[in-house]
C-alpha cells in the first residue's frame, strides 16, 4: 500500500484535506496533474474573500451580524428546490448550506487565523441582492478579504504541504492525471492514470498532454478535489440549463486549462452519483486580460454600483440587473430574453470618477497593494485620487475600454467594437439623463440611484467602495468610460453529492466505501451547498470546509 489516503487534487480543498490527514498522522500521497509551480490551484489566483458572519471586522465598522440573519439570506439565494423523491439532490446541500453559515459564524476565523492567514480591515458587501427580502443577496456586508488576497489563503496550506513533503510524512505526485478509481471487493482501494511529460510552463498556462507512463497507487481511501468544469466550454455549454437561455457563443474563461471537469465524468462514469450538473454561476462582468495567462483568460470586474448596466441593444437593464446585485438574476435577464442571444455582451457606461473609487479586478495579480501586504500602498490606491494601478493598465490597454469627452463620441467608439452600430445615441442619451435627474430627487424611485444612497450609509462602501453620487455627464467627473462586458466562466455549484461526512455517494445513495470528495468536485458540499446562487467568499470558504471535513472524517475513520 502506497499511503493511507490519496489526496486527488492540489487545490485549495486538496490541500487543505492533506494538512488535516498530516497533522492527524495519517501518510499522504498528493497527486496533481499540473506541476509544482501550480500548487494552490485556483485559490492562488483569486481575489481571496472570505465569508464570515458577525466577524470583528463587521463589529468594527458597526454591521450587525447573526447566524439566523446569514441562514435567512443564504436560503434565499440557494432556493432549494430538488427535495423530493426516494434521492433527492438537494437532500445533503441543505445540510451542507447549514453546516457552511455555522462555521462562517464559529471556528472558522480562529481556524484560519491558527494557519497563518491575516485579513484586513476591509469588508466587502457582495452580491447585494435581488430586491426582495426573501430571496437573494447579503443583507450586510460578509465579504472578508485576507492579506495576500488570494495567496494568502493558500499559500499557508500550500507551505504546509510543502514541509510535510520535505520531512516525508507526504509524498507529491505532479504531472500525474488519475484516469479512474481502482476498487477492491467494491471499496475503492486507490486510483490508476497517466503520468504526463515534464513541463515548466509559469504558473496557469496550459501544460504539455503527453503521457510518459502508466501508474497505480493504492491507499485505504482517496479523497476527490479536482474542481469543475468552468475550463471546458463544452462541458459548459452541455450542462447550461434552460432557464438561462442560452449559452453565449464565446465566453471568456476565469479558471486555468486545467480547470477541465474530466474527474467528474470518470466518477460518474464508475457508479458515483452526481447531482445538480445544471447549476452554474458564471458572471456578467467579464474582460479580456490584456496579458492574458490561459486561453482566453477573462477578468471579472468587482463593480461598485453605480455604473450604468446597458445590454447589447442599448436597452439599460431593470433590476436585477444593478451592478453587484445579483449574478445569476442578470445573466438571466442577458441571456434569457430572444432579443438578446445573438449577442454575447453588455455595456457599463461610468465616469472616471466612478472607476477610480468603484472598480475592482477579481485576481491575486490584479491586486497588488494587497497581495503585497502592502499598507501604505493600498491607503493610496484605494483612498488616494486616481484609479488603482491594474485599472488604468485595463482603461489604456484592454480591448473592451473605450474612453471619450462626450456622449456621442463614447457611444460612436462602443459601436466601434461590436460588428454592427447596435446602440442608438439618442436613445443611450436619454436613459443616461432620465437616470441623471433622479440624483436631485431625495425621494428618488430610481432603484439604481437608492441602492447607491443605501450603500453608503455603509462607512466600508462610503470610504472605499462608493463613488460620491453624481451625474454621469458632469463635465468634471469625466472623462466618460464604456466597458464592453461578456461572460466568464469560474464555478460549478453541482457535483458528487457527500453526506456531511464528506463521503461520496453511489446512485443507491449510500456511501461508497473508501471514497470522499472536497470542494467544487463536491458541489462545494453535498452535491449543491449553494443552491442555484451564491453569496460571494463561500467558494474558497466551502473549500476550506469540505477539504477540512473530508481530511478529519478520514482520518478519524481510519
Amino acid at each position: 500500500m502506497d499511503a493511507d489516503v490519496i489526496v486527488v487534487g492540489g487545490g485549495l480543498a486538496g490541500l487543505v484535506a492533506a494538512d488535516e490527514l498530516v497533522r492527524a498522522g495519517r501518510r499522504v500521497v498528493l497527486v496533481e496533474q499540473e506541476s509544482a509551480a501550480n500548487l494552490g490551484g485556483q485559490a492562488w489566483w483569486s481575489f481571496g474573500g472570505i465569508f464570515l458572519v458577525d466577524s470583528p471586522m463587521q463589529r468594527r465598522f458597526g454591521v450587525r451580524d447573526s447566524v439566523d440573519l446569514a441562514w435567512r439570506d443564504w436560503q434565499g439565494t440557494a432556493g432549494w428546490d430538488r427535495l423530493d423523491g426516494e434521492l433527492p439532490e438537494d437532500a445533503w446541500a441543505v445540510r451542507w448550506g447549514r453546516a457552511f453559515v455555522e462555521f462562517a459564524a464559529g471556528d472558522a476565523l480562529p481556524w484560519l487565523r491558527s494557519r497563518g492567514v491575516r485579513f484586513t480591515p476591509v469588508v466587502g458587501w457582495a452580491e447585494r441582492g435581488d430586491g426582495l427580502p426573501g430571496g437573494h443577496g447579503n443583507s450586510v456586508p460578509r465579504f472578508h478579504v485576507p492579506w495576500g488576497s488570494g495567496t494568502g489563503i493558500s499559500d499557508p496550506f500550500a507551505d504546509r504541504v510543502r514541509a510535510a513533503a520535505e520531512d516525508g510524512r507526504l509524498v507529491l505526485r505532479f504531472r500525474h492525471r488519475v484516469d479512474g478509481l481502482v476498487r477492491t471487493g467494491g471499496v475503492v482501494t486507490g486510483v490508476h492514470g497517466t503520468v504526463l511529460a515534464d513541463d515548466d510552463s509559469p504558473r496557469g498556462v496550459r501544460s504539455n498532454r503527453d503521457a510518459v507512463a502508466d501508474f497505480a497507487l493504492t491507499a485505504q481511501a482517496v479523497v476527490l478535489a479536482t474542481g469543475g468544469i468552468g475550463g471546458d466550454h463544452e462541458r459548459v455549454r452541455r450542462w447550461w440549463p434552460d432557464r438561462l437561455g442560452t449559452p453565449p457563443r464565446t465566453m471568456l474563461t476565469g479558471v486555468p486549462a486545467s480547470v477541465d471537469g474530466r474527474m467528474l465524468d470518470i466518477a460518474a462514469a464508475d457508479g458515483v452519483r452526481l447531482v445538480n450538473r445544471d447549476r452554474m454561476w458564471h458572471y456578467t462582468e467579464g474582460v479580456a486580460n490584456w496579458a492574458p495567462v490561459w486561453p482566453g483568460h477573462g477578468i471579472r470586474i468587482l463593480p461598485g454600483p453605480s455604473s450604468v448596466w446597458f445590454d447589447a441593444l442599448g436597452r439599460r437593464l431593470p433590476p436585477p440587473g444593478l451592478p453587484g446585485h445579483d449574478t445569476v438574476g442578470t445573466l438571466r435577464l442577458l441571456r434569457a430574453d430572444p432579443d438578446l442571444q445573438p449577442y454575447d455582451h453588455s455595456w457599463f457606461v461610468l465616469t472616471q470618477r466612478v472607476i477610480e473609487k468603484e472598480f475592482a479586478l477579481s485576481g491575486s495579480e490584479q491586486n497588488p497593494d494587497i497581495t503585497r501586504r502592502d499598507y501604505r500602498l493600498l491607503l493610496r490606491t484605494r483612498l488616494g485620487r486616481g484609479a488603482p494601478g491594474p485599472v488604468e493598465a485595463f482603461k489604456d490597454r484592454g480591448e473592451d475600454f473605450v474612453v471619450a469627452g462626450t456622449l456621442r463620441e463614447l457611444v460612436a467608439g462602443m459601436n466601434a467594437l461590436t460588428d454592427e452600430p447596435l446602440l442608438d445615441p439618442g436613445a443611450i442619451e436619454r436613459q443616461v439623463r432620465e437616470r441623471d435627474a433622479q440624483l436631485a430627487n431625495p425621494f428618488a424611485k430610481d432603484a439604481q440611484v437608492q441602492s447607491i444612497r443605501n450603500a453608503r450609509r455603509y462607512r466600508g462602501d462610503r470610504l472605499l467602495r462608493v463613488a460620491r453620487p453624481h451625474r454621469v455627464l458632469d463635465p468634471t467627473a469625466g472623462p466618460l468610460i464604456g466597458v464592453r462586458l461578456r461572460v466568464i466562466t469560474r464555478k460549478t455549484l453541482g457535483g458528487i453529492q457527500t453526506d456531511l461526512d464528506a463521503r461520496a455517494l453511489g446512485l443507491d445513495g449510500a456511501p461508497v466505501p473508501g471514497l470522499y470528495a472536497a470542494g467544487e468536485a463536491a458541489g462545494f458540499g453535498g452535491g449543491g451547498a449553494h443552491g442555484y446562487r451564491a453569496l460571494e467568499g463561500t467558494f474558497l470558504g466551502g473549500c476550506l470546509l469540505t477539504g477540512r471535513t473530508a481530511g478529519r472524517a478520514v482520518a478519524a475513520a481510519l
